[in-house]
């Protein structure tokens, strides 16, 4: 600060100067009791001109005496701060509307004001910030609400209301989803909680009936100390992603199918081949009268016969894909059904059957249905290792886990193992280890199912040691599809009513 009427500006010292007083955007200017302006900001100058040595009543309107109704002499004689709307002429003497901001400037509380500071901002920058922003909040191509504590939609976009209709005053889930109470695991209550940005997949209901996926983020707008007082949710669209992705997947398994077909060929080749052999051999013990070779034709008959039974009820399974039906199960329930259901089978051939159940697991959505498939097909596998092996005491162990978000289901054996080439080859199509007992599409089926639930199987393997298979369900990818199944059942049930 270079004149000495500017020395004089209580409570401006050099780093509130620099760090603050200039970099502030509104034009701010310290006035004294005499109305005498004593110091300025560069916005003030670029708005209002040279002030140095002039009233404030001649920087801001041009007078040549104060302002009637002044709100600085109020504020000068009660010490009140006031907000008012003023207009004057900026520095081309162009007319200029203005919002005043004044305070005043003391020494310690109760001190008489012998000046004040006067912030100010033009009406018509502040109209324009303000429809900038309207427009970026109505045009962006995503969805946004503001949501206060009840969850009630206080405002939202303009692409948000063409698809979910009109909306405000109602609440969030109800005008998602078509939901009378809160989604589960919502994160906006999470951000109201906890004051944090969260995100995850979710699917909700157009109002024309239509299922709409989307990723929806939650971050807190404002807070009154602690408290989070609205959220503001923004979702992007993604129906035409996942469209695409059950496209992707649909390709994935036509090719598959496309493969296996070959290979069903050569299989169903092989077994013919076998029926003619038991219906040559059954021919001649007709010629002859041979009672032993009719039961050789006909055991070789009945084989090839089982043979293309499996083959045939294995490919239908594989081939036939669909999206898997979730429904709130027990997996630990699941696993004690199979564990019923084998145990016999397991003890006719030395093997003991156990389950590692764990209590954390609880309560998850998942299609029984297909991981009862998956779990029969595993055990049955592990159960015909352990029969292949030479150790004395076959053991098979079925067990589940709830970790890192995950829900899993391990199968280990002591059976025969595997070595690495054979760990490359066991998802190939047609590929089996027990020769004319199996197909090949067990593993396959397996792990087509585990990926429409959105999870993932993995193999360990020592050759003569053992085999363990684990497939992981994400709780997060199993919630989404829930969801997803929900909002089907809803839009079909529209779809029916309105029938």
């Amino acid at each position: 600060m270079s004149t000495t009427s500017e020395t004089k500006t209580p409570a401006l010292e050099d780093w509130m100067y620099r760090g603050l007083f200039q970099q502030v955007p509104f034009n701010v200017a310290i006035i004294d009791q005499d109305y005498n302006i004593v110091n300025a900001n560069d916005n003030f100058t670029e708005y209002f001109g040279p002030w140095r040595g002039k009233k404030c009543y001649r920087v801001y309107k041009k007078l040549s005496q104060p302002c009637l109704g002044c709100n600085a002499r109020l504020t000068f004689e009660d010490g009140q701060p006031r907000v008012s709307d003023e207009s004057g002429v900026d520095q081309h003497g162009q007319e200029a509307h203005y919002v005043v901001h004044i305070a005043p400037l003391r020494k310690r509380k109760g001190a008489s004001v012998k000046y004040i500071v006067e912030m100010s901002r033009d009406i018509v920058e502040t109209k324009n910030w303000q429809m900038e922003y309207q427009l970026l909040f109505e045009r962006v191509p995503c969805y946004i609400t503001v949501i206060d504590r009840n969850y009630k939609i206080i405002r939202a976009n303009e692409n948000f209301r063409r698809t979910f209709g009109d909306v405000l005053g109602r609440q969030c889930f109800e005008v998602y989803k078509k939901r009378r109470t809160k989604c589960p695991n919502c994160p906006a209550a999470r951000t109201f909680r906890d004051g944090q940005v969260h995100r995850s997949q979710q699917v909700g209901i157009k109002k024309g009936g239509d299922k709409a996926n989307y990723v929806l983020t939650t971050s807190p707008l404002g807070r009154q100390g602690d408290d989070v007082a609205h959220v503001i949710e923004m979702s992007m669209d993604i129906t035409d992603v996942k469209k695409l992705q059950k496209e992707v997947i649909e390709a994935e398994r036509l090719s598959a199918v496309g493969q296996t077909v070959a290979g069903l060929a050569h299989s169903i080749k092989n077994i013919l081949m076998g029926l003619e052999g038991g219906m040559y051999i059954m021919g001649r013990g007709l010629q002859r009268n041979d009672r032993e070779k009719l039961t050789q034709g006909w055991d070789m008959l009945e084989r090839n016969f089982n043979k293309t039974t499996s083959l045939v009820r294995d490919f239908l399974s594989f081939a036939k894909g669909r999206m898997p039906e979730l429904e709130m199960v027990k997996p630990n329930a699941l696993v004690e059904e199979i564990i019923d259901l084998y145990q016999a089978i397991a003890a006719e051939v030395g093997v003991t059957l156990t389950a590692d159940l764990d209590p954390k697991v609880g309560t998850v959505p998942l299609d029984p249905k297909g991981i009862h498939t998956c779990l029969t097909n595993l055990v049955s596998n592990a159960i015909d290792a352990c029969e292949m092996s030479d150790n004395r005491q076959g053991e098979v162990t079925i067990a589940t886990s709830a970790k890192k978000g995950a829900v899993s289901f391990t199968v280990t054996d002591n059976g025969t193992g595997m070595d690495s080439d054979i760990k490359r080859k066991v998802f190939t199509t047609f590929f089996t280890t027990k020769g004319g007992k199996g197909t090949g599409l067990g593993l396959l089926t397996t792990r087509r199912i585990v990926k429409e639930h959105g999870g993932h199987i993995t193999v360990r393997s020592i050759s003569g040691q053992g085999t363990r298979f684990r497939i992981s369900f994400p709780k997060s990818r199993l919630t989404t599809l829930y969801d997803e199944n929900k909002a089907e059942q809803v839009l079909k049930q529209q779809v029916k009513e309105r029938s």
